[in-house]
């Protein structure tokens, strides 16, 4: 079996494209043509380019030396937080926006949580010389203000969403009613491996970068392609599903999903979709979802604003629910506990998402000889005041 998405954008039961009439014509552009354009050989010239020269790619593989021995197992660490941008986000934005080109598009619109997903979106658009609105709850904005400064500086206008829980998802909420009404114009660039076919799988291609890197570094390093384990955070999951690519359909590589449990999973402040979610439609896709008995989507909490989200990209859906894949859900503690750890052990300041995949060392033991690959898939610039407050560092 495969764990792939299929030509209808379905992985498993999970996927497809749920959307109003009137976003057909967008979506249809788009799955039309995205498979052709990115095997265009002046596409992956420029794609490949961008992402050496400006991206800063390959992103190093490191052997966390001090961490290893203190959880008595091989831990590397995929170095996504030194892309340009400071997280995984751009090897998407970039492939996106050459898409756009190639569509005629000249508007780029975007949604973002923890803002990340928003500087890389800003940062491709002033690349290109195209106009950018980037979607943000309120709530978002105050608690991510480096990075909107960010987005301003980089010529992007940074619109707030001020409607239901006032982060991620009323954002993308507000981006999809944006391109409904610019449809010709403008093109979206989901930020994660959600929403409608084919977006989910677009964004895994993009990011798929990163497991390919991580197949000839392992190589050079250890001899083997296959690590035993492959661990990243999931919200959406893009930085996971880009960390998985290359080897979904192996079964020798366990598939380790880190979800955010904010307060615990049962507090009713937590976004653990895997532990809490039922089978419903957000955004345009069909995937495990919070919701209430009635299928109202139910409010997801984490101290973590790029994991605050309700529901998981269907790709990560389909590997729960078929088995392939191991979910563990953090709590914020947790979370910061072991962010505070990485710094001290390895001198780096992981992105808060990306400190709930360290946490899971505490309580899942692994064999002495395992290699174990987190993705890190953002630096903790971004949380600093986060860390500041919770620790009383200041």
């Amino acid at each position: 079996m495969s764990y792939q998405a299929n030509e209808k954008g379905y992985y498993g039961e999970f996927g497809g494209a749920f959307i109003p009439e009137m976003l057909y014509p967008n979506c249809e552009e788009l799955r039309q043509n995205y498979v052709r354009i990115m095997q265009e050989e002046s596409f992956k010239k420029e794609f490949d380019s961008l992402l050496k020269d400006y991206v800063g790619r390959p992103t190093p593989l490191y052997f966390a030396e001090r961490l290893s021995k203190k959880y008595k197992t091989k831990i590397y660490l995929k170095r996504e937080d030194l892309c340009h941008t400071g997280a995984h986000k751009v090897n998407n934005t970039i492939g996106q926006i050459l898409m756009a080109k190639k569509l005629g598009k000249n508007r780029i619109i975007a949604e973002t949580g923890a803002g990340q997903h928003g500087v890389a979106t800003a940062t491709v658009c002033a690349l290109m010389g195209i106009e950018c609105v980037v979607y943000m709850g309120e709530i978002d904005i105050a608690r991510q203000a480096p990075n909107v400064a960010r987005m301003k500086m980089l010529g992007a206008e940074v619109r707030p969403a001020l409607s239901g829980s006032r982060t991620l998802k009323d954002a993308t909420n507000e981006a999809i009613r944006d391109w409904i009404n610019n449809p010709v114009d403008t093109h979206y660039i989901i930020g994660s491996v959600v929403g409608p076919h084919p977006y989910p799988d677009m964004v895994a291609r993009f990011q798929s970068v990163i497991s390919e890197e991580i197949k000839w570094q392992l190589q050079e390093k250890e001899g083997r392609e296959n690590p035993d384990f492959v661990v990243a955070c999931v919200g959406g999951g893009s930085n996971a599903a880009g960390a998985y690519y290359h080897y979904l359909d192996n079964e020798e590589v366990g598939i380790i999903a880190v979800e955010a449990a904010g307060h615990g999973i049962h507090s009713g402040e937590s976004a653990a979709t895997s532990a809490l979610g039922k089978i419903g439609i957000i955004h345009g896709s069909k995937t495990l979802l919070m919701q209430t008995p009635d299928g109202q989507i139910t409010e997801p909490y984490s101290i973590s604003a790029g994991l605050d989200y309700p529901g998981v990209g269907p790709m990560h859906a389909n590997l729960f629910a078929s088995g392939r894949g191991e979910f563990i859900s953090i709590t914020d503690d947790e979370a910061m506990t072991a962010g505070l750890l990485l710094s001290k052990l390895e001198g780096i300041i992981p992105a808060i998402e990306s400190s709930h995949a360290f946490a899971i060392f505490e309580t899942r033991k692994f064999k002495e000889n395992d290699i174990v690959v987190v993705n890190l898939s953002g630096r903790g610039d971004k949380d600093l005041n986060t860390y500041i407050d919770y620790f009383k560092l200041a």
